[in-house]
């Protein structure tokens, strides 16, 4: 896929350098309600809303406390009011609404790029399952919006196929789905054209019926037509009197000056806290359990530093190669495909202070000081590599540049691993191994923490000469099968004194038989309640380009070869050496964990 310049701004139209931004902190009256637990209060919330919506609104609040409208006064906006009175519009030629429904607020989620494969197989079903959970809002509706000419039953049809109630099997589920499929509508139209997001406004208001509207906009698109949506939907599809946010899938550029541009064209539209960059990594259970797991458990806080960890692995793997979507991986790679962003945001939470607060920001914050304290990637501390084809008994495998969108002679790396340091005084000298591939012998995704040998340690002799094999462990294992198991050293029973490595286990689908939602299920909620934790900031966006840039350009500018591994192995051989030169055995590649 060719990756067009993003400059200038928005490729239709001329670009106004002072637009009306729409207000998105629309206050609510001095009541509040704190919902502590929001996956167990769904409904009764659901309850509560009816309750008080007859007569004034409620002033939400997210699980951390803080109001769910409020206003950041990062980036660009100093001294932005936090709330401002509106009087509501009167729909154009509609009867005048009783006072009631005038303050009910109601939601519209539109689905930028509708008709492909990210909305069909996640957002949609994503959406219902908030929908069957009761934890979407009383009021709202659906929109898919795509160049592709589909009626709305048409809509409905395609994304009822991805529909299921999986979370468990109540005898209500066909009625929600026929339900939920109501509030789904459609509007065709070209991505660049302010007439076409004009009747998508239109239709909006019809379907908000003269209640506070807020709008939700996910931007489910390659990223060459971003600023053009924004820029569309910033200028005709806009709230006026209640919030609009807009949700951007990754990738966020190519490199630091890409990435820059992206976010400079963005806010020629948009507040920094009306964009929600979605790394739906984040949203994974045991990535959002990885400072619980520290932050409240004495057992493990006391130990997070350098004085006890010897080394940390993030570990990516797929068991399948890019299964058509060659064109689109050969324009990024590895690298920006899955490290800059995946890996480095968990890096990032792992490593980072004691926030002084969940509030978003102070948690971004710490985010950023962990980036800006890492030193920038060498081609000596990174391996590359692509996979090849491999026959297995009967069955053939293709290599990557097998794929009719590949070329032929493609350097573009499909493995990648690398140690990278946090330059201050908590993880001074350890190194964070990254390990990232396709087509490899098994899906996993970890955390591995590897901890420093017992001094002294009195039982060494029973070890004999392999002493990792007395080093403890924590696995955090991200999917599949959700688990957290920390290996210790134990006795065997018996007569003589032998040792053996085994598990503290707990795995998830045992403890917690219901099912775990999926990521984007809690990304696109908190994005509805504004709950900007689990999303990227632009400086947060900009200190992880800066790590990765000189490497990428590097790599393109002396056209290094990736090392050629088969397609269903454990990888190059080039990653051993690497983790070797730093003394780090790679965790996965025991026995007991292949």
């Amino acid at each position: 896929m060719a990756i067009r310049n993003l400059s200038p701004c928005s490729s239709s139209g001329t670009i106004n350098l002072s637009p009306s931004v729409p207000h998105y902190g629309t206050p609510f009256s001095t009541k509040s309600v704190n919902f502590s637990s929001r996956d167990n209060s769904c409904r009764w919330v659901s309850h509560i809303l009816s309750e008080f919506r007859s007569r004034k609104l409620i002033q939400l609040k997210s699980s951390n406390g803080h109001p769910l409208n409020a206003v950041s006064f990062k980036d660009d906006l100093p001294g932005s009011p936090i709330a401002k009175e509106h009087t509501m519009p009167q729909v154009e030629g509609s009867l005048p609404i009783a006072e009631s429904v005038r303050e009910q607020p109601t939601l519209s989620i539109t689905i930028v790029g509708a008709s492909g494969d990210l909305a069909k197989k996640k957002i949609f079903p994503a959406l219902f399952a908030l929908f069957y959970e009761d934890c979407l809002p009383e009021n709202f509706t659906v929109f898919g919006y795509a160049r592709t000419e589909m009626t709305d039953e048409q809509l409905r049809n395609m994304i009822s196929e991805t529909l299921t109630c999986r979370i468990d099997k109540r005898e209500n589920c066909d009625e929600k789905m026929k339900e939920f499929l109501k509030r789904c509508f459609y509007q065709s139209g070209q991505y660049n054209s302010e007439e076409d997001f004009s009747e998508l406004n239109r239709k909006l208001k019809e379907k908000e019926a003269g209640r506070l509207p807020n709008r939700l906009f996910y931007l489910s698109i390659p990223p060459n037509i971003f600023v053009d949506v924004v820029r569309c939907a910033s200028l005709k599809a806009s709230s006026k009197v209640g919030w609009t946010r807009v949700i951007v899938e990754k990738p966020f550029g190519r490199d630091s000056d890409s990435s820059r541009e992206l976010t400079r064209c963005l806010k020629q539209y948009l507040h920094e806290d009306q964009i929600f960059r979605i790394d739906h990594y984040l949203g994974k259970e045991l990535v959002e359990n990885l400072s619980v797991l520290r932050f409240s458990n004495l057992v493990f806080e006391p130990l997070w530093s350098r004085n006890f960890i010897r080394n940390v692995q993030l570990i990516f793997s797929e068991d399948f190669g890019t299964e058509g979507r060659g064109g689109y991986f050969d324009s990024y790679g590895i690298i920006r495909d899955i490290m800059q962003n995946h890996l480095l945001q968990i890096l990032a939470l792992f490593a980072m202070e004691t926030p002084v607060s969940l509030d978003a920001e102070d948690i971004r914050n710490e985010k950023v000081k962990v980036l800006r304290s890492m030193r920038p990637l060498q081609l000596e501390d990174v391996i590359v590599g692509q996979y090849k084809g491999h026959n297995k008994g009967a069955k053939s495998y293709p290599s990557y540049t097998d794929d009719p969108s590949v070329a032929k002679d493609s350097l573009t790396p499909t493995f990648a691993a690398a140690a990278l340091f946090v330059n201050n005084a908590r993880w001074d000298g350890v190194p964070f191994l990254m390990k990232a591939g396709k087509a490899l012998h098994t899906k996993r995704g970890e955390i591995r923490v590897q901890f420093r040998h017992v001094p002294g340690n009195l039982y060494k002799t029973n070890f004999g000469t392999d002493l990792d094999k007395a080093t403890n462990e924590l696995v955090i294992r991200v999917q599949p099968d959700e688990a957290l198991f920390l290996k210790i050293n134990n006795k065997v029973p018996g007569l003589g004194m032998r040792l053996d490595r085994s598990d503290l286990n707990l795995l998830y689908k045992a403890r917690y038989p219901r099912e775990i939602p999926d990521a984007y299920e809690r990304l696109l909620l908190d994005a509805i309640e504004g709950e900007r934790r689990l999303f990227i900031r632009s400086d947060e966006l900009d200190a992880a380009w800066a790590l990765f840039t000189p490497l990428l350009k590097d790599l393109e500018q002396r056209k290094i070869a990736p090392e050629l591994y088969p397609y269903g192995s454990r990888g190059p051989v080039g990653a051993h050496y690497l983790a070797a030169k730093y003394n780090v055995r790679w965790g996965d590649l025991s026995a007991e964990d292949s």
